[in-house]
């Protein structure tokens, strides 16, 4: 019959062993979740509130308390503004090169050469056949349209120093 006994207390020791491994085992787990034991977070005082930096994803907030309570919301992160202005920048330069390569598109090109000609070039008097008089071109409206600013700036300028003047000798400085 002592066998029977010590089945029995083997049994009883082997659901003790059990039982202390599923409590030790949620202990270990509990241990392993840092969250609660403010492994997880790091939290650092500002004017505003609190900054929080995740330390298993890196991510920054702000958190600040207002009426319904405290609310953190992302801090942007600029490394990955950075990131995608340097993508599409590399894109936009592997583009410009594959049409460089693909060679220049113009359009509108014409086989013969324009004539070479300077606009500002001043046109000599011309001798008029018969009469032998000097004819002397009449400005064009560009240079009409100088002149007259030329004297309006001038005029003002004078008007200005007048002024100036004026108010010198009255003492109204």
């Amino acid at each position: 019959m002592r066998p029977a006994k010590s089945s029995t207390a083997s049994w009883l020791a082997a659901a003790a062993l059990v039982a202390a491994t599923a409590t030790g085992g949620g202990l270990m787990a509990a241990q392993s979740a840092p969250d609660s034991d403010n492994g997880r977070y790091s939290m650092t005082p500002i004017p505003e509130g609190v900054l929080r930096l995740d330390t298993r994803t890196g991510t920054m907030s702000t958190c600040t308390r207002n009426g319904a309570g405290w609310a953190c919301y992302a801090v942007p992160d600029e490394r990955a503004a950075f990131d995608a202005e340097i993508g599409r920048l590399q894109a936009e330069v592997e583009k410009l090169k594959e049409q460089l390569v693909a060679g220049p598109t113009v359009s509108g090109k014409i086989d013969e050469a324009l004539p070479k000609s300077d606009p500002l070039k001043k046109t000599e008097p011309k001798m008029a056949e018969g009469e032998r008089k000097i004819e002397i071109p009449l400005p064009s409206e560009q240079d009409m349209d100088r002149v007259m600013s030329f004297l309006e700036k001038a005029w003002r300028r004078l008007i200005d120093m007048a002024n100036r003047v004026q108010k010198d000798v009255s003492g109204k400085i």
